[in-house]
Formats: C-alpha cells, structure tokens, sequence
C-alpha cells in the first residue's frame, strides 16, 4: 500500500510540475501562455527624500505616487497617478528613476512635463525598469524650475495585488535597454 501511494504521489507532482513547465513556455507563435499580473506600487513624496536638497521648499510640499503594475513575463505596463502640493512653483517635469533610497539615479520613464497635480497616464516597462520598480530600486521624481533635478522625491515601494486602475489618456515607453542590472 504505501509502495502504490509512493507511486501516486509521483506521478502526481510529475503532472503538476510538467503542467507548470508548460504554462510558461509559450505557444507555437512565439507568443507567453503566461497569465498578467497585477501589483500595487506606490510612494510618498517630500523634499527630505530629495538627492541634492531643494531650495526654498515650503515644509508641507509632498504628493503621491500610485501604480498598478500589470506584468506579463519579465516586461512590465503601469498604470499611475501622481498628486502634489505645495511646491515652490509649477511642476516642469516628473519622471521615475532608477536609484535606491538615498542615491541620484538615471531616467527610466518620463511620466508628464509640465505636470498638474492628479496627472495620469500609462507607460511600458522594460525587464530592468520592472525589477527595480519591485525591489524598491527606483524612485519618482518632481521637479521645477526653482529646483530643475528635483524638488519632491519618493522611493517607490511594492504593495499588495490589486486590480488595475481606471483608464488613462498619457502614454510613455521605457527608453530601453536594461539599465538596471
């Protein structure tokens, strides 16, 4: 009996495994039988996170970086919406770089320029850009005029599985490459 259930056990875990196997290989045209998958992101934005320090920021400028990362295989599509208050000035630009907490790090998407706050839109994203967005090793960036390399800054952070949010009408592309190794 317990030789018969070794056997079941076996072939079992082989079905699974091979079942597994074959969900992520891909059908004949080439295209992923892999299913999306959606991740929560998010960061808060303020001027003490800021690499230089801003000029002249008032005390209570922050904002607000949320996104529904939907991934399909290593590549990757936000949906996002960034709100801020209180900067020195208009928002000339906001993007995410990639750079852990602490560190000045090179563009990885452009997410609006000139912004308002409550902008929002969509972007696709390479392997490295996804990677580092799901290992905290990228940040969103807001900048002015007053402070051209940034004025606001949040390390951005993963969160829970969520559904993906409302539809978008500003659309980016990653620059390419792998940036982030």
């Amino acid at each position: 009996m317990v030789e018969v259930r070794k056997v079941m056990w076996c072939a079992v875990a082989t079905a699974v495994f091979a079942a597994g196997l074959w969900a992520g290989i891909g059908t004949a045209g080439g295209e992923e039988s892999v299913a999306a998958e959606a991740i929560r992101l998010t960061a808060g934005l303020d001027a003490r996170q800021e690499i230089p320090r801003p000029n002249g920021v008032r005390a209570d400028a922050g904002g607000s970086f949320v996104v529904s990362l939907e991934r399909k295989g290593a590549a990757g599509t936000l949906t996002w919406r960034l709100s801020f208050r209180e900067l020195s000035g208009r928002a000339t630009g906001a993007h995410v770089h990639l750079g852990r907490r602490g560190r000045p790090g090179p563009v990885a998407l452009a997410l609006c320029g000139p912004c308002r706050s409550g902008a929002h839109g969509s972007a696709k994203a390479r392997e490295g850009t996804v990677r580092a967005l799901i290992t905290s090793g990228a940040y969103v960036n807001v900048h002015t005029a007053r402070n051209p390399a940034g004025e606001i800054r949040g390390q951005i952070r993963a969160g829970s599985t969520v559904p993906p949010l409302p539809t978008t009408t500003t659309t980016t592309t990653d620059p390419g490459g792998d940036p982030y190794p």
